[in-house]
């Protein structure tokens, strides 16, 4: 049973590079999944426990937020869901004993993967700097009690509520979410950064002004049924590979495959299916065209394809136009002035390719169009995602089966978190109902995102960081910049399962508060629990772990922040903490009178596979906007312009990496192993830039205000990348992103068009 953790920290500037290869991609690769999932678990663990993931009466995978159908296979978990369930259900422990022996500047010297390899956190951890003068700082073991007063201590000596942050990761439960933002809004602040802000809040500040509701408006079946799905900005066999098997699905049902993206992508070239026989020998090709976009080009290519539809007779739905929607004078015009030889350069397509994606997209009377980062973090990115809507408005694609906007979120329980109020603007309707439900007076004023807590912590207007999951200083931008503005802070606390690079970049004192994670057993005072989930498509449903805590001294999420709600407002608060921390059913009682969609919410969840929350678009054509009608919209076509001698990078995750979480040092379907410093370079670019297949290089961005961002000793792979554009792995290159580049409107990190020269390592 090799449950051992790395003793070293490996080198990870030397990667081995193998030709550039698009393989098929699996769902899952079965030995090398098994192989790790032994590694973590051990034989008789790993049976027990993937064979629960994502089942009705098991837990949902602590991966990605695709959803289930209503049958579901034995195995049905993809690869790097079965790796996140390994790391999460791990043998390995991180005792008092671990951090005695590694002080703070020794984990701050530690990579990512090394961390996260070295398994559970079992107790409450406190870490106070130059406590001990002369030694070096260490975190030691602390009581929960004390933990809880130590929080109690720094909150209650602000000036104001506003200056602490309360941050969410997507993995925390609607149960959580919802009593973690009503102990903010008790304590009276809106400061509910999540980890929305920095992947699909574009998404969901587009959708809201367009169709009025800021998530996708198709459920799984309706991918089933589409004629066309269009995949932008999205790579589905590493981020979300479970989808792959509802693109093939779509395919063998008749549906036709449009990719765009910067990189070709294993998974959307041909995917072997190991749930059947035929499919795991042959596999399928899914992409019927894939058209290779430069960075940012997003935007211009639809507002083409809008021209071309509108000028197309007959082409576009004029009765839902007429009936449903609003501004089409406005798009029209704003689309005339489209112009070829412009779109063209900005999308780096070719005109037959555009007219043969204009053709399918007439052939098909049901369009779906999924996206994911690759469309969201640029600076015109939620301009970008309106012209998708005006090119479904067009063509009635909103509300009808088969058709509609797919925002593939990334985290397990991202949409879900919104959802239950994690928002720092939420809307008053909702305030309004929580002050009723627990007799409150919730702050109106707009709280921080993400990149303004951090612009709030460095210039001293934010003093405490409370991240309920996640790992904050690896998911942000701007990596020196962050840290800094971490360490002015008077506290920071991490609710964590494992460790990651936050626990070694810390404010004056810090907390790591172990809880149970998904695969875990939760048991409390009225017996075993379970919580909730909302998926990609607007599922809600039960998950319920299955194994015994990694140790007795975890609490869950609900208990810490019951707990913690009970130290700081003490007996003033009149909200039952201890009943909400004894028996869950009494959270989701409060949700459904509070949360539209909710009602009965105890029940609705009782049935195998939950419920579906209502979707107006969807299910009645109906816009909640503020013109009562779905809105097109008009903005001017923007994308990235790069010096001569400079290439737009973008960032990106390897196939071993799961948002922050590194799972290994390779990319087997880019060909890359045994390291995480590559930047891939179009080999025709790498010629005029003198950047020889394996050299090495430093990264330097360049951004407006002359600040210089480094990240040194990439090496160069060629690869055929879109001309004029490079791409290398997050968080690594986070420190090239400003604080300060961000979406219009969503103020998401533009971390998907980074201008980059390259000087000698």
């Amino acid at each position: 049973m090799a449950t051992k953790p790395p003793t070293g920290d490996p080198v990870q500037d030397s990667p081995q590079v193998t030709p550039p290869k698009q393989a098929a991609a699996g769902l899952p690769a079965i030995g090398h999944t098994l192989r790790i999932a032994h590694q973590q678990m051990g034989m008789a663990r790993t049976a027990r426990t993937l064979l629960k993931v994502n089942q009705k009466d098991g837990f949902d995978c602590p991966g990605c937020a695709w959803p289930e159908g209503d049958k579901r296979h034995t195995a049905e978990f993809c690869e790097n869901g079965a790796k996140a369930v390994a790391e999460e259900a791990t043998l390995r422990r991180v005792t008092p004993a671990f951090f005695a022996a590694h002080p703070l500047a020794d984990l701050a010297t530690r990579s990512g993967y090394w961390l996260g390899q070295q398994g559970r956190i079992t107790e409450p951890m406190l870490l106070e700097r130059g406590a001990t003068p002369g030694d070096a700082d260490r975190y030691v073991p602390v009581s929960w009690e004390k933990a809880f007063e130590v929080i109690a201590e720094e909150l209650t000596a602000l000036d104001s509520p506003d200056e602490a942050l309360f941050y969410t990761s997507g993995r925390t439960s609607n149960e959580a979410a919802f009593l973690f933002q009503l102990f903010a809004r008790e304590f009276g602040t809106n400061n509910l950064p999540d980890c929305s802000n920095m992947c699909h809040e574009s998404s969901g500040s587009a959708l809201t002004e367009t169709i009025g509701i800021g998530k996708g408006s198709v459920s799984l079946e309706d991918l089933h049924r589409a004629d066309l799905i269009i995949v932008a900005g999205q790579n589905p066999g590493t981020n979300h590979p479970r989808m792959l098997s509802a693109l093939e699905k779509a395919k063998t049902a008749g549906a036709r495959i449009i990719s765009v993206n910067p990189l070709p992508e294993a998974g959307t070239e041909r995917f072997k299916n190991p749930q059947t026989p035929i499919g795991m020998f042959r596999g399928t090709a899914l992409t019927d065209l894939f058209l290779q976009i430069r960075i940012g080009g997003d935007q211009a290519l639809f507002r083409l394809l809008n021209k071309l539809v509108i000028e197309t007779g007959g082409a576009t739905d004029e009765a839902f136009i007429r009936e449903h929607t609003h501004g089409y004078e406005d798009l029209a015009a704003a689309a005339e002035d489209a112009d070829w030889d412009e779109t063209l350069t900005a999308t780096g397509l070719t005109r037959p390719e555009i007219e043969q994606a204009l053709a399918m997209i007439l052939a098909s009377e049901r369009t779906i169009v999924c996206w994911a980062m690759g469309l969201t973090q640029h600076k015109h990115s939620v301009a970008t995602i309106r012209e998708v809507v005006n090119l479904l408005l067009l063509r009635g694609n909103i509300g009808r089966p088969g058709a509609g906007v797919c925002p593939v979120r990334g985290h397990s329980n991202v949409q879900g978190d919104r959802t239950m109020g994690i928002f720092e603007r939420p809307a008053p309707a909702f305030l309004d109902a929580l002050d009723r439900e627990f007799g409150i007076t919730s702050p109106r004023g707009h709280g921080f995102d993400v990149v303004r807590s951090i612009q709030a912590l460095r210039d001293g207007r934010a003093k405490v960081l409370f991240a309920m999951g996640g790992n904050f200083v690896g998911a942000t931008p701007d990596t020196e910049v962050t840290e800094a503005a971490i360490r002015r802070a008077a506290l920071t606390v991490h609710v964590s399962t494992k460790l990651n690079r936050s626990h070694a970049v810390t404010g004056r004192r810090a907390l790591i508060l172990p809880t149970l994670g998904r695969t875990d057993k939760d048991v409390q005072e009225s017996g075993k629990q379970f919580v909730t989930v909302e998926d990609s498509m607007g599922m809600v449903h039960a998950s319920r772990g299955n194994l015994a805590p990694a140790s007795p001294h975890l609490l869950s999420e609900p208990a810490i922040v019951a707990r913690m709600a009970r130290a700081v407002l003490g007996p003033a608060s009149a909200t039952p903490w201890e009943e909400f921390e004894r028996d869950y059913a009494s959270i989701r009682e409060r949700i459904s009178r509070v949360v539209p969609g909710f009602e009965d919410f105890n029940a609705k969840v009782a049935r195998p596979g939950g419920f579906q929350l209502p979707h107006a678009p969807r299910d009645e054509r109906r816009f909640p906007t503020k013109t009562g009608k779905a809105n097109f919209t008009a903005a001017p076509v923007e994308y990235p312009r790069v010096p001569a001698g400079r290439l737009l990078l973008q960032t990106l995750r390897s196939h071993d990496q799961y948002n922050t979480t590194i799972y290994g040092l390779d990319d087997r379907y880019r060909g890359i192993t045994g390291g995480r410093r590559v930047v891939m370079v179009n080999p025709a670019d790498a010629a005029e830039l003198g950047l020889a297949d394996g050299s090495y290089t430093d990264l330097v961005s360049e951004w407006k205000d002359g600040v210089e961002r480094r990240a040194p000793g990439f090496r160069v792979v060629h690869y055929p990348t879109a001309r004029g554009c490079a791409a290398a792995y997050y968080p690594e290159t986070n420190v090239l992103v400003p604080l300060d580049s961000t979406a219009d409107v969503s103020n998401t990190p533009a971390s998907k068009s980074v201008v980059v020269r390259f000087e000698p390592a």
